[in-house]
């Protein structure tokens, strides 16, 4: 019994003592830290300076190479020749399909590795270090900026943007880190272009906690990204980057971040160029107060300043050290410093290549969401149908923005003209301005069914551009509506007799009041990628049952808005609108209809039946939402759950959701704090977040 007992014992310690060895990752660390200490003791202050710029010259001496840290990857490996390009990421979101995005960004890092190791040097848009996902919150359909984000809703954000992270970044114990993922932008950042570098974003501590943070919480938290990019605005009067409070007290504080604080490009110039933040009495102690807040890596030109800072003891060496070193052991854990790396053997074919068009193809069909559908469709390719419209045959306007630029793109017309090689192609106006062709329904007299691909296009929404037109400002939109050209063309394709199909083209919601009566059908394509007008088509003619559902609100008009610089959340998005929207969060339709029967709570689970009650197979997004009835001054309801289950016609299946404590976080006064508050909820369940079932739960 005594040899037994000794027997177990030793088989017990040995479990323990092989609990409590290092992981690879936390061994690499360990190694990363030790080199990265040696060549720390070895540096001039003007060498460490030198490498907490983007643009990171060689230091010969140590064999210390040069790096530069900005890359891009919003949708696909962008700005650097060939790539596999999907969807913009406003259209991945409306997938709601967190697995598939996965895959796309396990894609996305395989060509940034391949790419990378083709690189005769690590230039711009060679690195490792992928300046991605843009996990702001799209609190303002004005704001052009806002296709590059996951959505309004911060549980949808943080989901899909922890997605990015973890495909980007690969398996988390490699001793080798495949890439660098970074949140951006750190924080209360949606808008507007033209005031981003004077605009001071003045907010409660209930609308930071509870909608422009939870997202990068997720991301620090439970997601291990590695890198963190400030906003260009001030915080309640603070450059976002000097912002000791969001910095220091929440993210490395409250959060314990360890990885990278990085500086949006250009930003910390706006603490001292005049007539912006007026934060900062000159460069160099803008660039000393960014060091000495935690701002690792700046993307600019004011770091260059930090040797005069140095000169002038605004910083010493113990704030140069507090960032060269982890700079350093990034590096050596990327495998850059010492040119180790397990991807090299990838095949370059695989860059939009046969495998990862197919996936650019189905994410892009996933991405389509079918708005309204009086039986036009799906359609007949054997009826009389024409294609128009200023996007019918524009393929750059489908790769979006921070794009890579494929060698084949699907457009529109030609994913048509898979089902009808001869189809009428007749333009008939331009995206914006001018009249509708004169004789264009003489062109189409021998047409009943007209596809109109219309819209916008990122040629006039997106980062700070210099377009002032009518309903559009540097980038922005100052109202919500389709263009008065397209508005006005497809009034008289309508009073003509024409069946319309109007697929429209955006990164954000658009205002189609009229166009719910001249249009048998809408179907929101956003910018589709590469592959989109393929994915299209296939949703038209019936190959494909359209599944996305909006990822944002969509309203009748801007008069529906609060005023667009207005940061406090009451009145923005569903969770705080208090009007009828056109469409409604989470809205999307199917070819078939599903039924949801009467849920219950069992086990600390809610089950929600759903049944297809149509004639054809299709997916179903059933989404839970979570409404506090006592806090009136809370969230309308708040999306804290969703699942996309496909069903053949006449299948039940049971989405189950556990109910944990997550679930039913919410704002607490006395902790200043999102934290799960006890009390009596109610579990709204559907496949939109205005046509719901409710389920009383006290929690």
């Amino acid at each position: 019994m005594k040899t037994q007992l000794i027997t177990l014992s030793l088989v017990l310690a040995a479990v323990v003592c092989a609990c409590q060895q290092p992981t690879p990752r936390q061994k690499a660390e360990k190694e990363a830290e030790i080199k990265a200490q040696a060549l720390l003791e070895q540096l001039t202050p003007e060498e460490k300076a030198s490498l907490l710029l983007y643009t990171s010259p060689a230091i010969e001496r140590l064999g210390i190479k040069s790096y530069n840290w900005w890359n891009e990857a919003l949708h696909g490996v962008g700005r650097n020749g060939s790539a596999t390009v999907f969807p913009q990421p406003i259209g991945m979101a409306a997938s709601f399909d967190e697995v598939l995005l996965e895959d796309v960004f396990t894609v996305v890092s395989d060509e940034a590795r391949i790419k990378h190791f083709q690189a005769p040097e690590s230039g711009w848009y060679q690195g490792l270090t992928f300046w991605t996902p843009n996990i702001n919150i799209f609190r303002d359909p004005r704001w052009g900026r806002g296709m590059e984000t996951y959505g309004e809703d911060p549980y949808l954000t943080g989901v899909m943007g922890m997605a990015v992270v973890r495909g980007l970044q690969g398996d988390p114990d490699s001793p080798v880190e495949k890439l660098h993922a970074c949140a951006k932008h750190f924080a209360v950042h949606s808008g507007t272009e033209r005031n981003r570098h004077r605009f001071d974003a003045q907010v409660s501590e209930r609308d930071l906690r509870e909608t422009y943070l939870p997202a990068f919480k997720d991301l620090v938290i439970k997601a291990g990204v590695k890198e963190v990019m400030t906003a260009y605005n001030r915080f309640r009067g603070v450059p976002c980057a000097m912002n000791n409070y969001l910095v220091n007290g929440i993210l490395r504080g409250e959060w314990g971040y360890k990885g990278l604080v990085v500086s949006d490009c250009w930003a910390l110039a706006d603490a001292y160029v005049p007539g912006r933040h007026d934060y900062s009495a000159d460069a160099a102690i803008a660039a000393s107060q960014a060091l000495k807040n935690g701002v690792d890596v700046e993307c600019g030109e004011t770091y260059v300043y930090l040797p005069e800072a140095y000169s002038r003891a605004l910083i010493d060496d113990k704030d140069l050290d507090k960032s060269v070193l982890p700079v350093l052991k990034e590096r050596y854990l990327l495998g850059e410093m010492d040119g180790v790396s397990p991807w090299d053997d990838l095949d370059p074919a695989l860059v939009e290549g046969p495998e990862h068009r197919a996936l650019a193809r189905k994410m892009a069909r996933e991405s389509l969401v079918l708005l309204q559908n009086n039986g036009l469709l799906p359609l007949d390719p054997g009826a009389l149908i024409a294609v128009a419209g200023p996007n019918a045959n524009d393929e750059e306007m489908m790769w979006g923005n921070y794009n890579g630029v494929p060698k084949k793109t699907v457009s529109l017309l030609e994913g048509l003209q898979e089902y009808i090689p001869d189809i009428l192609y007749v333009p008939g106006c331009e995206l914006v301005g001018g009249q509708p062709e004169k004789d264009i329904l003489k062109k189409l007299s021998d047409v009943d069914i007209v596809i109109f691909a219309g819209g916008i296009s990122p040629r006039v929404e997106g980062e700070e551009m210099p377009v002032e037109i009518p309903g559009f400002d540097l980038g922005d939109r100052t109202d919500i509506e389709l263009p008065a050209v397209q508005r006005e063309l497809l009034k008289v394709l309508h009073e003509a007799g024409k069946k319309v199909v109007l697929v429209n083209f955006s990164g954000s919601a658009i205002g189609l009041v009229p166009e719910t009566e001249t249009c048998d059908a809408i179907l929101q394509a956003w910018y589709p990628g590469q592959e989109g007008g393929g994915a299209i088509a296939e949703a038209l003619f019936g190959k494909y049952n359209p599944s996305g559902k909006l990822p944002v609100t969509f309203y009748k008009s801007v008069a529906d808005l609060p005023e667009v610089e207005d940061y406090n959340m009451e009145g923005h998005t569903y969770r705080y609108f208090r009007g009828e929207p056109l469409y409604p969060f989470g809205y999307g339709l199917s070819y078939t209809t599903f039924e949801y029967g009467e849920a219950k709570v069992q086990k600390g689970q809610l089950l929600v039946p759903v049944t297809n009650t149509g004639s054809v197979e299709g997916a179903e997004v059933v989404q839970l939402y979570v409404q506090r009835p006592s806090d009136a001054e809370g969230p309308i309801k708040t999306l804290r759950g969703f699942s996309r289950v496909s069903l053949a016609p006449g299948e039940t299946v049971t989405v189950k959701f556990p109910l944990t404590p997550e679930t039913f976080l919410w704002w607490s006064e006395a902790d200043g704090d999102m934290v799960p508050l006890r009390g009596q909820y109610k579990l709204l369940y559907g496949g939109n977040s205005r046509d719901l079932k409710a389920v009383d739960y006290k929690w």
